[in-house]
């Protein structure tokens, strides 16, 4: 039942105009609940019901354009600045270059040129008595295959020693872009043999070949000291043709030797020079290419021994010694 007041007005009568507003409205009725329906089956920015991020919905429904290219990887303070205050990274940065591998042999300045790299002795010779006290000819006489080598007080093997500072030394060089060959890589149960030491960097035409030591001596006898091959000529040795660029080399790593690690010439052999000639070493004996031993240091001493179980001094000694291989190999 319909109220009708003072307030009330009657209807007014129907105007033909307001069919074709009626048919308008219609159409925009259905024109929005057809993009509604688009909305929702392409998502929302809120992000559906199913976890799927609004941008990802988007970028599925879109045409694909390319992806841009690759960034470079970012240095390693670039790294650090993309961490959060809690030191949780934002996102995982990829490794930096193996440093071993970013300057392969053949690259640098020092392409076509060949270097053998002698570590001293064998972590494992010591379980193999009667293979290295075998006797084999070094030209003047015959010696033992090798030896165990020493060891600091605390029982830091020299044989330990030298394949570290080797395979420092394989890289400072491979980085100059030498060839370096091993005489043994910790790769052989024992040895090799002296004479064997000798041939393979004969066999290798060597530019110039370092046999890596650290000294045996009494507690007090501080100092490196690089020995040098004699003039020699019997039997199946004959260094005549190697004295000379085997003391140019062996001057040359003594005085890199020196600025790089800071340590002194040898206080008890070669007079303060840090230079010794010997003619009893099979391994300098038998070789017909540039070649020297270096006694980094004195593993019986306590101060020498804290330097050459030190892993920074270490990586100075190397350096040295690549230097001087560096220089010489430049004249």
């Amino acid at each position: 039942m319909s109220y009708v007041g003072p307030d009330f007005e009657p209807s007014e009568p129907h105007r033909p105009w307001r069919r074709p507003l009626v048919v308008a409205l219609a159409a925009l009725v259905v024109g929005a609940l057809a993009g509604w329906l688009v909305w929702r089956a392409v998502g929302d920015p809120g992000g559906g019901s199913d976890g799927v991020s609004a941008g990802a919905s988007r970028t599925s429904a879109s045409p694909e354009k390319p992806s841009p290219s690759p960034s470079p990887s970012p240095s390693g303070k670039e790294r650090d600045k993309d961490k959060d205050k809690d030191g949780k990274g934002k996102g995982k940065a990829s490794p930096g270059p193996d440093k071993s591998s970013s300057a392969p042999a053949g690259s640098g300045p020092l392409k076509g040129k060949v270097v053998v790299i002698d570590p001293g002795h064998n972590p494992a010779n010591f379980r193999h008595p009667s293979e290295i006290n075998r006797q084999v000819n070094i030209g003047t006489n015959s010696k033992a295959c090798d030896t165990t080598g020493t060891s600091t007080n605390g029982g830091y093997a020299e044989a330990t020693f030298t394949l570290d500072v080797a395979r420092r030394l394989r890289t400072l060089l491979q980085e100059q872009g030498a060839t370096v060959k091993f005489t043994q890589d910790g790769d052989r149960s024992w040895g090799p043999c002296v004479d064997e030491r000798a041939r393979i960097g004969n066999k290798a035409h060597a530019d110039a070949v370092v046999s890596v030591h650290a000294d045996g001596s009494a507690a007090g006898n501080r100092g490196f000291h690089v020995i040098l091959p004699g003039s020699v000529h019997a039997g199946a040795a004959d260094t005549r043709a190697i004295v000379g660029p085997s003391r140019d080399l062996g001057t040359r790593i003594a005085g890199k030797f020196v600025r790089e690690t800071g340590s002194a010439p040898s206080n008890y052999i070669g007079g303060g020079t840090g230079l010794d000639v010997r003619t009893d070493l099979g391994g300098l004996n038998l070789s017909t290419v540039p070649k020297v031993f270096i006694e980094c240091g004195n593993m019986r001493d306590t101060k020498d021994a804290a330097l050459l179980t030190s892993g920074a001094w270490r990586q100075k000694a190397a350096r040295g010694i690549s230097e001087g291989i560096v220089s010489f190999l430049h004249g």
